[in-house]
């Protein structure tokens, strides 16, 4: 019995930590959305050094971008890297382009794509977006036009507008799918609602080639794919939330 009360003590402290942890990286990053850099890094500091990943990549951030300190793009590197060391995907990503840039460290494209492949399998939609691209760019990976369009559309699904418009090109050149004018109208069309410029532009340009039913019934699709993003995002959202409390 002693035993079970011991570690019941412990998961309840070790949760109380969490939280407490979770509350203060928020605070710090309201203070950074808002400007006040030392009142953040007031917030982050003593998360890194209990090596709390999220607080890493968020100082980081602060020192890459000089808020309120020097900047100091190898400082910034070290912390991107314990947090990526953590599998935290917004550092994975962040330094797959610093691999891909080459600048704080030597240009390895294949290792900015290895990365990048982690953090999109994670579900960040900019990561996913960007590997779609690495595929159909070849960048660190052998061409291919398929996988480019399965990562398009993962982001798409996250209401990511350039995956939805790089998506709809796809559609419109028969690149990794079945060439559909239909398709790329309904991307071109739900990017354009996220306010994507070029995606009206191109879906000016379906537009010439289908029918005024096929225009009908692809905005009644876009339509019912959009609400449907929506619907996810709102579900995703209150996990979030419920995540703050337990």
């Amino acid at each position: 019995m002693r035993t079970k009360i011991l570690l019941l003590t412990f998961t309840l402290l070790s949760s109380f930590s969490v939280l407490s942890q979770g509350n203060d990286l928020e605070q710090g990053i309201y203070e950074l959305n808002r400007g006040q850099f030392k009142a953040a890094i007031e917030q982050f500091r003593p998360l890194v050094n209990e090596g709390y990943a999220p607080a890493q990549y968020q100082m980081a951030l602060v020192y890459l971008n000089g808020y309120s300190v020097r900047k100091d793009g190898m400082k910034a590197l070290e912390l991107f890297q314990l947090s990526a060391a953590q599998n935290y995907p917004d550092a994975q990503f962040e330094l797959a382009l610093i691999y891909s840039e080459g600048k704080l460290v030597k240009q390895d494209l294949k290792k900015s794509f290895e990365l990048t492949n982690k953090a999109a399998q994670k579900g960040l939609a900019s990561a996913q977006f960007n590997l779609g691209v690495m595929y159909a760019n070849g960048t660190g990976v052998k061409q291919d036009d398929f996988k480019a369009s399965r990562w398009y559309k993962s982001a798409a699904n996250q209401n990511y507008a350039l995956a939805q418009y790089n998506l709809a090109l796809l559609y419109s050149e028969g690149k990794g799918v079945e060439k559909s004018t239909e398709l790329s109208y309904v991307w071109n069309t739900i990017a354009s609602w996220n306010g994507y410029p070029n995606a009206e532009k191109s879906r000016l340009m379906d537009e010439r080639d289908l029918s005024k039913q096929k225009i009908e019934n692809s905005i009644e699709n876009a339509n019912k794919i959009y609400q449907k993003i929506r619907e996810q995002q709102k579900i995703k959202a209150k996990m979030a939330e419920k995540q703050r409390f337990y």
